[in-house]
């Protein structure tokens, strides 16, 4: 059972009206990641992935990712549309700061061009931006969706969303 989607205003889009399989398109916006006050990773070429009841996650190609911060992580998880997921800490001054981000360093056909690129949990930097507007997380331990001001949920991660 499907929640009724929040009303858009302009220049808004529903999560409601995403794909599923998920779309994965490359956008020319200005993402950034930031962790103990350092810049992890700033981009213009992240893919950002739109997928039904889900706020967008932006992955961005490890060469615009900080040199040296990313360390594996233990664990991995498997998405049905992307395969299997590696999970990274960074380590910043000194300090590790676990499952910050995950990757998909083999993806299935549909996804090749994330390959390597890694998204970041907005949850657990200090801040995310996107062309300068702080993000705000998506609820739940397990969902990395960048929520900004262009779209509306109701967004699968709350509490009693599980069967989306």
């Amino acid at each position: 059972m499907h929640p009724r989607p929040d009303p858009t205003g302009p220049g808004q889009e529903s999560v409601w009206d995403y794909p599923r399989p998920p779309s994965a398109d490359v956008t020319p916006r200005r993402v950034e990641a930031v962790l103990g006050g350092a810049v992890l990773a700033s981009t213009d070429r992240a893919a950002r992935v739109c997928e039904t009841s889900h706020p967008p996650v932006f992955y961005i190609p490890r060469e615009d990712i900080a040199d040296g911060v990313l360390q594996r992580a233990d664990g991995a998880s498997w998405c049905e549309w992307k395969g299997v997921a590696t999970y990274w800490d960074a380590v910043v001054d000194g300090v590790r700061h676990p499952a910050v981000g995950w990757s998909y360093e083999n993806p299935t056909e549909g996804y090749r061009h994330l390959r390597g690129a890694v998204a970041f949990y907005p949850s657990k930097l200090d801040r995310a931006t996107v062309d300068g507007e702080v993000v705000r997380s998506q609820a739940g331990d397990f969902y990395g969706g960048w929520i900004t001001d262009e779209v509306v949920g109701p967004f699968k991660g709350e509490a009693g969303t599980r069967g989306w």
